[in-house]
């Protein structure tokens, strides 16, 4: 007896499970394949040859999605001052300025979907390690979430714009959220185009060979789809 529902079962009818498709195809066929009643997300996942164990073979990198990922993104700021200011000026939905703050964070509170804080600030952001590290919420430099205090505006916007990180888990794959299935197939292609690139430009120095295995696009509900590997590495930016 199958294992998913009679909605999976059908949406998968629809595509050749020992098949490897174009991108553009690909996402065609994660729309066409939708059954859920809420907007799914689109998500890629990239399994890759690397060995996380390996420092020489780490994957951790920011991307911003030209399309955006279709929800809205709350963000809260780590600063002081006139960092702190400008930060609310620029629509951050929570900002830490004060050592209270600092205490709710560290007694559970975090219904934001991304931190930002300023350098000046991460002396006290250390200490939030064990509430924010297991969400990956944790500010970090090579994340773009660690900035100079005139630098805060920029960083939330980006932020905001569809901003996604992506690193290697444990099981040495890649799982990215792309956008709503709601999105064109158009969109979806521009924002999987420019996180193909980044993945492909932040190919560790002790990657060996063709680092990336296998890429597969899915709905949050529907099945995966295989893509070509070749062909989604050398994505356009824009469809021609």
């Amino acid at each position: 007896m199958s294992k998913h529902g009679k909605n999976f079962t059908n949406a998968i009818k629809k595509i050749d499970t020992d098949k490897v498709y174009g991108p553009k195809e690909a996402l065609e066929l994660v729309k066409e394949m939708k059954f859920a009643k809420f907007d799914e997300t689109v998500e890629v996942h990239i399994r890759t040859s690397l060995d996380p164990r390996q420092a020489d073979q780490q994957i951790r990198d920011v991307v911003v999605l030209p399309k955006g990922l279709g929800k809205t993104v709350r963000v809260l700021v780590f600063a002081q001052g006139e960092a702190a200011a400008a930060a609310r000026a620029a629509g951050a939905d929570f900002v830490a300025e004060t050592d209270d703050d600092i205490a709710r964070i560290q007694g559970g509170y975090t219904d934001f979907d991304v931190a930002v804080g300023t350098m000046d600030m991460m002396g006290k952001v250390g200490r939030l390690g064990r509430v924010l590290g297991p969400r990956n919420l944790m500010p970090n430099p090579k994340a773009g979430t660690v900035v100079q205090p005139g630098d805060i505006a920029q960083a939330i916007e980006t932020a905001k714009a569809g901003r996604v990180e992506f690193r290697l888990d444990k099981s040495a794959n890649i799982h990215v959220p792309l956008g709503k299935v709601s999105f064109s197939a158009e969109d979806l292609y521009v924002n999987m185009s420019a996180l193909m690139n980044a993945v492909r430009k932040a190919r560790p120095t002790g990657a060996k060979g063709a680092f990336i295995r296998k890429v597969t696009l899915a709905s949050t509900m529907g099945p995966g789809v295989k893509v070509d590997v070749n062909a989604a590495l050398t994505m356009e930016t824009e469809l021609v």
